[in-house]
């Protein structure tokens, strides 16, 4: 039994919590997740030791009130959406559509930019915008390196464009389903689908404009760097045998370049016993050639998930497809290997029983169970088979495996795992299941067939049933930041609304200064969400602020006039706001990806980023008075 005290005391402790929570959150002194769940079990001590009752004598923090958001619909459907933005990632399934918006003939390079923006600002309203990015950045960057432009002027571009993306529908962006669930937790009737379409397509619009024609002159121009984020630039040694029906047989050297080829630097041919070195032009390639070629880690595992016989011997592909490789075709053995295959990176050691033994003598494969894919040597060019090359300490192997013959490798003293250098393999045969399953989705939550949480959990378990990612890769993708910040912050915002600090908060915003009108109060309410948005994540600044949104909803004059719903309106000004996270890498996923290729500091985006929640926030205000009817 709980004491019970003064309802002020509970507000003002509330409030205090929530501001020292805010300051928490600021000064990223503790992990998010440490603060998260220091929150939660302040909430959950104060629940059993004072009671806030209601009419029938029940505790409004009882657990299972504070626990509840941990089971929120909401908090469900941008979990699954995130497993199933790993299986579009994990299956390739959007690269064929982005290499489509890329045109050969580099006269075209700024239709290929503008192509892959307006992609992602489309695919960014029904998908999670982080894969996206993550997919669309190597295009982005192969096209700009042809046009010989730095990446740090288009870079920024992409990741506000996603942003602006997700303004359009609900499940556009985590912020917006999280606002819809607040709604409904509070009493009011969830977002619908495409319920603010059209005035998020109009905020869209205006920054997607102010995006292409503004933004990129105002970025720094400085020179890119190979940084490794969805790959690695840095090149290997690796060895391609030309069988007798090869799809390479007749490739011929262009300028330079073998155009089946493209991303690879051809080093040497070898052509029964002779050696043919660069230039290579008006040669053709032959049955029978071994080509020893200079590649990035990207194209080999793209190489080997598509191409397994480029790069395996048929005795390789069975090992590295496992046991049941034997009883099954070549290229079925290589696929079904593929979905529990990873690439790592594997460095010989000072001390390693390897060194001056060559990767035949060895029998890598048939002693660890991996492949070696590529060699990299940082001293001198290497220009031999593979199997023949010495090993000196110091060279990294490129080696594809299963993932437990990885992780076994990580006991051996030979040679040293590199940290982060495990990445798995795509499954472009699962492609077209993953876009079926993705559309399926959609479609039913869109349609109103299926709630949104409830399409998104079916479909992240149909993703997995299909073999488009394993459950390992679907834990994996499960954000666990998100969970605990946003059951976290949907019980601190129920405590906020138990007590009457969001009363309280709303009516400090009501009294102050140019707030006497509903369209001011509106855009005030759009601005102090937008900056808190870019201090915080946009999750928090969500659920903190819809639950403020609606009590001023119910505080202000309704002109009678007024064809939409008055707390629509405030929880439609929170979703577009809290989605303005322009101004600072921390404010969005997505910020975070681009600042590596882009070499962005923290001021370049608020140089860049303020301006544009400047012009949204103007944009708004307009849409406020013509589009919603305020005055």
């Amino acid at each position: 039994m709980g004491f019970e005290i003064d309802a002020n005391f509970h507000m003002w402790f509330m409030l205090f919590l929530t501001a020292g929570a805010v300051y928490a959150f600021v000064r990223e002194k503790l992990p998010l997740e440490v603060t998260s769940v220091v929150i939660m079990a302040v909430l959950l001590l104060y629940g059993q030791i004072f009671s806030i009752t209601d009419d029938v004598n029940n505790n409004l923090l009882d657990p299972k009130v504070i626990l509840s958001g941990f089971a929120n619909p909401s908090l469900i459907a941008v979990l699954a959406l995130l497993v199933m933005g790993q299986a579009m990632i994990h299956t390739d399934s959007l690269r064929f559509l982005t290499n489509l918006l890329v045109f050969e003939n580099k006269k075209f390079a700024w239709l290929s930019i503008l192509a892959i923006l307006v992609f992602v600002l489309v695919l960014s309203g029904f998908m999670n915008n982080t894969p996206l990015v993550i997919i669309a950045i190597p295009v982005m960057q192969a096209v700009l390196q042809s046009m010989k432009v730095p990446a740090s002027r288009m870079m920024m571009p992409l990741s506000f464009i996603a942003i602006l993306g997700g303004m359009v529908t609900l499940v556009g962006s985590s912020t917006n389903l999280l606002v819809s669930s607040t709604m409904v937790e509070t009493g009011y009737a969830p977002l619908g689908f495409f319920d603010f379409a059209v005035p998020g397509a109009m905020l869209a619009f205006v920054g997607f404009i102010y995006v292409i024609l503004v933004l990129p002159k105002t970025l720094p121009n400085r020179a890119s760097i190979k940084e490794e984020l969805v790959g690695d630039e840095t090149e290997f040694v690796a060895e391609l045998d030309i069988a007798e029906d090869s799809s390479l047989i007749g490739a011929e050297c262009i300028e330079g370049k073998f155009a089946q080829l493209k991303d690879m630097n051809v080093k040497l041919i070898q052509r029964s016993g002779h050696l043919i070195l660069p230039p290579f032009e008006g040669h053709q390639i032959h049955s029978g050639d071994i080509l020893i070629v200079a590649a990035t880690r990207q194209t080999l595992g793209t190489l080997l998930t598509k191409y397994p016989g480029f790069l395996l011997s048929e005795e390789e592909a069975e090992v590295i497809a496992g046991e049941d490789g034997h009883d099954k075709g070549e290229e079925n053995a290589a696929l079904s290997g593929a979905e529990t295959r990873v690439l790592a990176k594997i460095m010989i050691t000072p001390a390693s029983r390897m060194i001056d033994v060559s990767i035949d003598h060895i029998g890598f494969h048939k002693r660890f169970g991996a492949i070696v894919l590529g060699i990299q040597r940082r001293a001198r060019v290497v220009r031999r088979r593979l199997g023949r090359i010495r090993l000196e300490a110091g060279d990294v192997l490129l080696v594809a495996g299963k993932h437990n013959r990885i992780n076994n490798l990580r006991r051996n003293s030979d040679f040293i795992v590199l940290s982060g250098s495990k990445k798995d393999l795509p499954v472009p045969g699962k492609a077209p299941i993953a876009m079926l399953i993705f559309l399926a989705t959609i479609s039913s939550a869109a349609l109103g067939i299926l709630t949104i949480p409830v399409a998104a959990f079916i479909g992240a378990v149909a993703m997995i049933g299909a073999g488009c990612l394993n459950i390992r890769q679907a834990t994996r993708a499960i954000d666990r930041k998100i969970f605990l910040l946003v059951g976290s912050m949907l019980a601190l915002g129920a405590a906020l609304q138990v007590t009457g600090g969001a009363d309280y908060i709303a009516s400090l915003i009501i009294s102050a200064p140019f707030s006497d009108s509903p369209l001011m109060l509106a855009s005030l309410l759009f601005i102090i969400v937008a900056i808190t948005t870019n201090i915080l994540t946009n999750n928090a600044c969500a659920i903190l602020f819809t639950p403020i949104a609606l009590n001023l909803a119910t505080q202000v004059d309704v002109p009678p006039d007024l064809q939409f719903d008055i707390s629509y309106i405030f929880a439609v000004t929170v979703v577009f706001a809290a989605n303005c996270s322009f101004a600072s890498p921390i404010g969005y996923q997505t910020n975070l990806l681009v600042m590596g290729p882009g070499q962005y500091k923290f001021r370049d985006f608020i140089k860049a980023g303020v301006p544009l929640v400047i012009i949204i926030w103007i944009a708004y205000i307009f849409i406020a008075k013509y589009y919603f009817g305020l005055s």
